[in-house]
């Protein structure tokens, strides 16, 4: 599989630029200055201003990343956190013409001379896509996506791709969040130890399979890992439902989920694009402001954004919303949340109202539609009324419209159809977990005018309906009527809890680090096992285009508590450290 020969590359690239970091120590330019630099827990300003002051370059830089990954990512090593899928070979290379002017991205970039680690369901053409299936290995899209053109534009350098929760958690039910055919298990760096219960999940599955203790969040689980061990300075995730929010909470992170149609999703392995969307993980609200408004604009092939094209709905820089005193006057609604984060969610009403934020206490949203059962999936279809076909019809219509205009002619897989029966062909290491989302997705019928076809289109209009509405009746106050002085600025959940229903309504959300909980689970742990606290977000959703206003809020947040603290599985290297005299 490509994650095997990545390693063996990883490998490789590991020896060659031990001795290029000795020789570019030794041979440092006429105009090195003066000053100290610690890649831990860095920022994007603090790393452009040690590259301004001449303290380090983009190839160092990377150099000091991609020894992090060799130390802590692989299999044989002790934390083996397994966050990248594919190591971009030609890093240094890259950072080197970034250094000397000859790279796309401009020395003036947003993201100027910034390692980014991207899921693997993001194309880029220089490195492999795959989604996590052992279907898709060693397909090359056929051009990088919108997002990685925006991103290396600004001046990024590509580190590599990331695990992820195969097909973005949409092949089977029952899977572990960050597993995939094709990269395995991806680790929470907090506590990077397999579950060793020696009983069956839900499912029948073993659950000492060899699937984490404490979960590393998923789908997007791979940038989470990369970026809260310091293996990557910012990641890009996406997300369909929670997909951004949960590794976010998971790992310590900041994670924006945004607006669909703030974001192009061309070039992007999709679930559905009726809620698709990238989004940025980072350390910082401020490093996810950045990646938020390099990658937020108008582009011709995805319609969604044509919303964009409304002046104030898509900015090119959110750090001006970054107000420290932003919760001051506020006015927060929280619904009920679950009883093992009451600790950490009273926690936060405590700051909020602290900080000068009004905080109520509300009912919890109006329930939605929920998914329609799948397992076993030729039993199930048709789907019975009163639940949602919409992620399971958009599945095989947008993987199908994906497959041809993004992977090559040449490569095997052109369909949804394909990709069940390549897993049924190459079982069980292809269907670990089965893949009954995937068989009953593939029974529906996309043709126009179908059954199937008016279903979906009933579906989603009663999802956009419910969930919109349901939003809006604690968002627009007391007085029920939007613009008026009752109204909230946001909702507070914990962590990805409250994700479903602004995902189906499109709406944004961005998750802050909130502390940490015990990792409790039932049955428990063996004796002699002490599971790690795990870490836990609090996540501010908002109505459409809010990203100003939930980045302030998220921002005044972060910066009177500071709760995140990099995990101790990923210490500092000494080679971590840059000091000019």
């Amino acid at each position: 599989m490509t994650r095997v020969r990545a390693l063996l590359r990883l490998a490789c690239v590991a020896a060659v630029f031990t001795i290029v970091a000795m020789r570019t120590t030794a041979t440092a330019d006429n105009h090195v200055g003066s000053g100290r630099f610690d890649l831990l827990e860095t920022t994007i300003p603090a790393i452009q201003t040690a590259i301004t002051n001449h303290i380090i370059t983009a190839e160092q830089l990377t150099q000091m990343y991609l020894q992090r990954i060799a130390a802590y990512d692989g299999q044989a090593t002790a934390a083996h956190l397994n966050a990248f899928m594919h190591v971009n070979e030609r890093a240094l290379h890259d950072a080197r013409e970034a250094d000397q002017g000859r790279a796309p991205g401009s020395q003036k970039g947003a993201l100027f001379g910034i390692p980014v680690i991207l899921k693997d369901n993001i194309d880029t053409k220089k490195l492999p896509t795959t989604a996590g299936s052992a279907a898709l290995d060693g397909s090359f899209p056929q051009s990088d996506s919108f997002v990685a053109r925006r991103i290396l534009d600004a001046g990024a350098i590509l580190l590599g791709k990331a695990t992820m929760t195969e097909f973005a958690n949409f092949l089977t039910n029952g899977m572990p969040a960050g597993y995939s055919s094709e990269g395995g298990y991806g680790y929470n760096p907090y506590d990077p130890r397999p579950d060793p219960r020696a009983i069956l999940d839900g499912f029948g599955r073993p659950v000492n399979d060899g699937r984490p203790a404490l979960t590393p969040g998923g789908s997007s689980s791979g940038p989470g890992i990369a970026v809260a061990a310091n293996l990557a300075a910012i990641g890009v995730g996406t997300e369909t439902s929670g997909s951004i929010l949960s590794p976010g909470t998971a790992n310590m992170l900041v994670g924006i989920k945004p607006t669909v149609g703030l974001i192009s999703r061309d070039g992007i392995v999709p679930i559905a694009a009726d809620q698709d969307t990238a989004g940025p993980l980072a350390r910082t609200v401020t490093d996810a402001a950045i990646l938020l408004g390099v990658m937020a604009g108008f582009d011709p092939h995805d319609p969604a954004t044509s919303a964009c094209l409304t002046p104030g709905n898509c900015l090119s820089d959110y750090t001006p919303f970054l107000d420290p005193n932003a919760l001051q006057g506020a006015r927060i609604a929280v619904p009920p949340f679950p009883s093992n984060r009451a600790a950490i969610m009273n926690n936060a009403i405590a700051v909020l109202t602290a900080q000068g934020a009004f905080v109520q206490i509300v009912p919890a949203l109006a329930p939605q539609l929920p998914g329609c059962p799948s397992r076993p999936p030729a039993a199930n279809y048709p789907p019975a009324p009163g639940c949602s076909t919409v992620l399971n019809y958009a599945f095989k219509r947008d993987l199908n419209a994906y497959l041809e205009d993004h992977v090559r002619q040449a490569f095997p897989i052109h369909s949804l159809e394909d990709v069940v029966a390549f897993n049924a062909a190459h079982a069980p290491a292809a269907t670990k977990y089965d893949q009954d989302l995937a068989i009953f997705s593939q029974f529906f019928d996309t043709s126009a005018g179908s059954a199937d076809t008016l279903r979906y289109q009933s579906d989603r209009a009663q999802d956009i309906a419910l969930s919109r509405a349901a939003i809006a009746a604690v968002l627009n106050g007391p007085d029920g009527v939007e613009g008026t002085a009752d109204d909230f600025d946001a909702l507070l959940f914990s962590g990805n809890s409250g994700a479903a229903t602004p995902a189906k309504a499109g709406y944004p959300s961005i998750v802050v680090p909130g502390g940490f909980f015990n990792n409790v689970v039932s049955p428990p742990f063996p004796a002699g096992f002490n599971a790690l606290p795990g870490p836990a977000g609090v996540t501010f959703s908002g109505r459409a285009f809010s990203e100003p206003r939930l980045i302030g809020l998220a921002y005044a947040f972060e910066q009177a508590t500071h709760y995140r603290v990099p995990p101790p599985s990923a210490p500092a290297l000494p080679t971590d450290t840059v000091i000019r005299p």
